[in-house]
């Protein structure tokens, strides 16, 4: 049943419920005050007749029957539609005269104020007063002026019968205003239910779109519009917040499997050699038992060296595919200068022979991922370590030079070797995946996981002229917090290991 059905049905059963309430609440004010009204009257028309009484009382006492007659005239006169009853101090009707009650034992005996009387099954207001006649001998008597008690309750039933027929005229009428007004109110709630029907939960989410934006399920957006009316945008913003959240998670959902679609695809390709080269070492191993000393040595080692590329490499890929899917909630304040200190330190444990020397500022904090940051640092100083030895022959130990600074809004982070330096042309390439030279004893993912730590840091890395004729600088600037930038947003393109970063 629609809402505004609903509201109508329920205007239709309440206001007549109401109207009705509202006459028993009024029917005994209305009464009341058509009773003050009735002795009102009666006292005004008893006030009217009391001179012709007295003078009819007194003309009684003293004989006079003509006057006695002249003074009933007036009275009746002065009477108009009430009832006058007027006897003499011994009981004797001097006057009766328009509608009273017809048995005489009805009549109060007791002066006072209008009361209410019954004779025959039927009511009557009465007042009693006594009158003393004019002049010295002028008597006394008793006068009742009466009027019919059933006039005020007449008309009572006729509010009554009025308020049942307003309670009956108003349910449609109120039904009618009631389902008016409810289509009113709810045509926004009929808009945002359209525009909600309109999604295709079955489209993708936008690529590069910011869910924050106030997205949709699939390609169509859903924006929270203002309508006017304080519900409905309350429900819009809602909906709009938990349709941008979905269309998060969705998007990360696909991100998490295609990156891990390109793990496996990614490994099973890369690893296809140093598997089949294990397997070869492992076969001549089986088939010659006999084999010399300095063979089976020569046979173990690069068994050994294929074993660790292989570990490499599964957790350089592993590594990668972690920075693809972090989220926002894993960064935080961080000391740049205390990472690069621990990750030259783990540099100086994996390659002892090298020079590995610091220039460290005492503090220097970002905003960004803790392991992300470290991963980078370590990579950093590895490849500068392992590539970056000098002499003729390439044989002399590597010195590398790390140093840290800020340098305006960013930090500066530059890593310098004086090893063979890389060719302008292929300063670029270095960072795609698995891209090595020849000789590279790496995985060809160390670089790779640089940049993609820069991008998810909103910061830039490249290779530059080294500070000497010979050798190589990685220079890496990232940005220094700011308190009225906004907050940190995550690249919306993050696909180091499922294709090339443009």
């Amino acid at each position: 049943m629609k809402l505004s059905t609903r509201i109508a049905l329920w205007a239709a059963a309440v206001v007549p419920v109401l109207v009705v309430l509202a006459g028993l609440l009024l029917l005994p004010l209305v009464g009341r005050d058509l009773r003050h009204q009735q002795d009102a009257r009666l006292r005004d028309r008893a006030a009217a007749v009391l001179p012709g009484v007295r003078a009819l009382v007194a003309a009684d006492t003293r004989g006079r029957p003509k006057v006695e007659q002249n003074q009933q005239r007036k009275v009746v006169d002065a009477a108009l539609d009430s009832g006058v009853r007027v006897t003499a101090e011994d009981g004797t009707v001097l006057l009766s005269v328009g509608p009273q009650p017809a048995d005489d034992s009805a009549f109060p005996t007791a002066p006072g104020g209008p009361a209410t009387v019954h004779d025959r099954g039927a009511a009557w207001r009465v007042l009693t007063a006594r009158v003393s006649g004019t002049g010295a001998n002028g008597g006394s008597g008793t006068l009742w002026v009466s009027e019919p008690g059933g006039l005020a309750g007449d008309q009572t039933a006729a509010v009554r019968r009025r308020v049942l027929l307003v309670a009956g005229v108003s349910a449609p009428v109120s039904a009618l205003i009631g389902f008016a007004l409810a289509e009113r109110a709810t045509a926004p709630l009929r808009r945002l239910s359209r525009r909600a029907a309109e999604l295709d939960p079955a489209a993708p989410p936008t690529p590069g779109a910011d869910p924050s934006a106030g997205g949709g399920t699939g390609g169509a957006p859903f924006a929270a519009v203002r309508s006017g009316t304080a519900e409905v945008d309350e429900l819009a913003s809602a909906l709009a917040l938990l349709l941008s959240r979905y269309d998060e998670q969705a998007l990360r959902t696909a991100q998490a499997l295609e990156t891990a679609r390109s793990f496996s695809s990614a490994a099973s390709h890369e690893l296809r050699t140093p598997l089949m080269s294990l397997r070869t070492n492992l076969d001549v191993l089986a088939a010659h038992q006999d084999l010399p000393s300095a063979e089976r040595a020569e046979i173990v080692a690069e068994l050994r060296d294929d074993h660790t590329r292989l570990l490499d490499l599964l957790t350089a890929l592993g590594t990668l595919a972690r920075g693809d899917l972090v989220e926002v909630d894993s960064f935080g304040p961080v000391d740049l200068a205390d990472l690069a200190d621990t990750a030259a330190a783990e540099a100086r444990r994996r390659h002892p022979d090298a020079d590995i020397t610091v220039e460290l500022p005492p503090e220097l904090r970002v905003f960004g991922w803790d392991t992300g940051l470290r991963i980078m640092l370590v990579n950093l100083l590895v490849n500068a370590a392992v590539h970056g030895r000098g002499g003729p022959l390439r044989t002399d130990p590597a010195r590398v030079t790390l140093r840290l600074a800020p340098a305006g809004p960013v930090a500066l982070l530059t890593v310098d070797d004086a090893g063979p330096g890389v060719p302008p042309a292929d300063r670029d390439a270095v960072f795609h995946r698995f891209h090595r030279r020849r000789d590279s004893p790496g995985s060809g993912l160390g670089l790779t996981l640089v940049a993609q730590q820069a991008a998810l840091h909103r910061g830039t890395v490249r290779i530059t002229e080294p500070p000497a004729d010979t050798g190589c600088r990685v220079e890496v600037r990232l940005p220094l917090p700011d308190a009225d930038a906004p907050t940190l947003r995550l690249p919306a393109r993050r696909d180091w290991i499922t294709g090339e970063q443009p």
